[in-house]
């Protein structure tokens, strides 16, 4: 029964990835936003909801090591693993210098948790203000986008599907990713479990690749689609949503505990990682995430994970 839920969540999270991505475009099309902010915003919070929903399910469970470790280990996956793998597949080009801003706002977020958490706990006060940061955010990205489409002289593309169908589809979509990352982690977690393994390590590899397949699913059909900018902005949009939404969602619902491995040890890669992300980036005008970059972030993936299990 678990490896029937691990199929069917890969299954319906891979559909749900193509409709996302179809609508995405065509909402960017219809409000006269830049395909980076949609991936940035709207996809991100989409392919957010497994995070959120898992760690409310373990805060609530009293599994704090699953609710933060499952964040944590997402964000690290979903530049290690979703981009590298994405790339090594598709080579992602970068085409906007604003990708940068972006990037600074996910660092600001990363440093923020780990100063949040020096005290084991990320308290109601520090998720309320996450949520005032991602609120704040949100709109400096919409605000800022239709300013530079006003100013661009060029012609804008013209959706492919009306408004109606464009939200229908994004509705559609994210229910999908709801039930296809739940089931995906129920199978997974239950297998993961069954071999004695810890919640941390569950949280930090089993779960959180499971709430980051809605990423991979998502980045990949859009670096075929060649909507690059979505591929980028989904991932960093969703270590932002990841750190502000769920968290400061979870917190301000239910204070969450922070074990000292998880700061010591995990926040350190997943600041190292989004750090190397920007290196890798350069140049941001015409940069290109390539195959060998891919293979490179794959490989770091993969003594992530070796490293926690020994």
């Amino acid at each position: 029964m678990s490896f029937l839920l691990l199929i069917a969540g890969f299954v319906i999270l891979f559909f749900s990835g193509d409709w996302l991505v179809k609508a995405s475009v065509n909402l960017a099309r219809h409000f006269n936003v830049s395909t980076l902010v949609i991936g940035v915003t709207v996809v991100a919070f989409g392919t957010s909801a497994p995070e959120l929903l898992v760690s409310l399910k373990a805060v609530f469970s009293d599994s704090s090591d699953i609710s933060i470790g499952n964040v944590v280990g997402s964000n690290i996956a979903n530049i290690a693993l979703v981009l590298g793998l994405v790339s090594i597949v598709f080579p992602v080009k970068v085409k906007r210098k604003a990708v940068w801003i972006d990037w600074l706002v996910m660092m600001v977020a990363s440093v923020g948790l780990y100063i949040a958490s020096i005290n084991n706990k990320v308290s109601f006060v520090e998720g309320v203000i996450f949520l005032v940061l991602l609120s704040s955010y949100l709109l400096f990205s919409v605000w800022k986008s239709r300013k530079e489409t006003k100013e661009n002289t060029e012609e804008i593309q013209k959706p492919d599907i009306s408004l109606l169908k464009a939200f229908g589809f994004f509705l559609l979509s994210t229910i999908g990713l709801y039930f296809g990352a739940d089931w995906l982690i129920r199978g997974a977690k239950d297998l993961a479990i069954n071999f004695g393994i810890s919640e941390r390590v569950v949280g930090l590899t089993v779960v959180a690749f499971g709430t980051s397949v809605p990423e991979l699913a998502t980045s990949l059909i859009a670096a075929i689609k060649k909507e690059s900018d979505i591929s980028i902005g989904n991932i960093i949009g969703s270590n932002i949503f990841n750190i502000w939404a769920v968290l400061g969602l979870t917190s301000v619902i239910k204070p969450i505990s922070v074990s000292n491995e998880l700061i010591k040890v995990d926040y350190s890669w997943m600041v190292g990682i989004a750090i190397l992300l920007l290196v890798l980036l350069l140049p941001l005008s015409k940069g290109v995430i390539s195959r060998w970059k891919g293979v490179m972030l794959l490989l770091l993936y993969v003594t992530y994970i070796y490293i926690l299990f020994i």
